[in-house]
């Protein structure tokens, strides 16, 4: 069994089964994060509900662990794979026609998704349940208000806003193509390699990853269009309201100075 996970077989195996993994926590993000379309009071009660609990820090620290064996399992690989290739790298005019794009730039795909990860992280957790954890007073207020750190980043903060929009329109096709891919080749590793389920597995795919990527590029873009507004009163929670009595973002109290 130990010589097994050692193996390409088996580290593929692993790679592919961490990325199913994630690909379930995408599908839970998105579900999470588009309420926001239909209510911001809705969805700052769910960014409550989830906020430092410990299932949701349990659930972090694992999905963190899921992120970091699919990345180190794919530089792995990729080295593995090119030191058996030695100088024959991919020729272009040899490869086969049903070679995709996604499947020859799987690593430099997965290496832009990761930096728009850190990013994202940089704007909305560590400003929510990282600072809750570690009690930081200044943004205690606005630890459980997501509506309005997305109306902050997408369309209170000028050009700012712009090029945040256009980076996570980007980010949103390089997962497209990673999804895309990664989807049915997962099934294929696991197993699933006949003719009959791979042209399915790869329909459900394209489906899946169209759904999921437009769906985060939805509400980006309604955000960049002022459609998300910061609740006014309908949070019964003590933080919520007190981020509440604040009218102006920190980019609009900049720009009065």
């Amino acid at each position: 069994m130990k010589g097994f996970f050692k193996s390409s077989i088996g580290k593929k195996l692993i790679m592919s089964i961490s990325g199913l993994f994630l690909i379930l926590f995408l599908l839970f993000h998105l579900c999470m994060n588009a309420v926001v379309l239909f209510s911001e009071c809705a969805y700052n009660s769910v960014c409550a509900f989830l906020g430092s609990n410990w299932y949701a820090v349990a659930g972090t620290v694992i999905l963190a662990a899921g992120f970091l064996v699919h990345i180190v399992y794919a530089f792995v690989l990729t080295i593995q794979n090119r030191k058996a290739r030695g100088t024959d790298r991919y020729d272009s005019q040899n490869l086969p026609k049903d070679v995709e794009f996604a499947s020859k730039n799987m690593l430099v795909l997965g290496i832009i998704i990761f930096c728009g990860l850190i990013t994202h992280f940089g704007q909305f957790w560590a400003k929510m349940m990282f600072a809750d954890l570690i009690g930081c007073e200044e943004a205690e207020s606005l630890s459980t208000n997501g509506a309005y750190w997305i109306n902050y980043y997408f369309h209170e903060c000028g050009a700012l806003s712009i090029v945040l929009t256009v980076v996570y329109l980007i980010w949103f096709a390089a997962l497209w193509l990673h999804l895309n891919h990664g989807f049915w080749s997962a099934f294929h590793t696991a197993g699933l390699s006949n003719k009959t389920w791979i042209p399915r597995l790869k329909c459900i795919a394209k489906w899946f990853s169209t759904i999921v990527c437009l769906g985060f590029a939805v509400i980006v873009i309604y955000a960049a269009c002022g459609g998300i507004k910061v609740p006014q009163g309908c949070c019964k929670d003590k933080q919520a309201v007190e981020c509440q009595q604040s009218t102006q973002t920190p980019c609009q109290q900049e720009s009065n100075k």
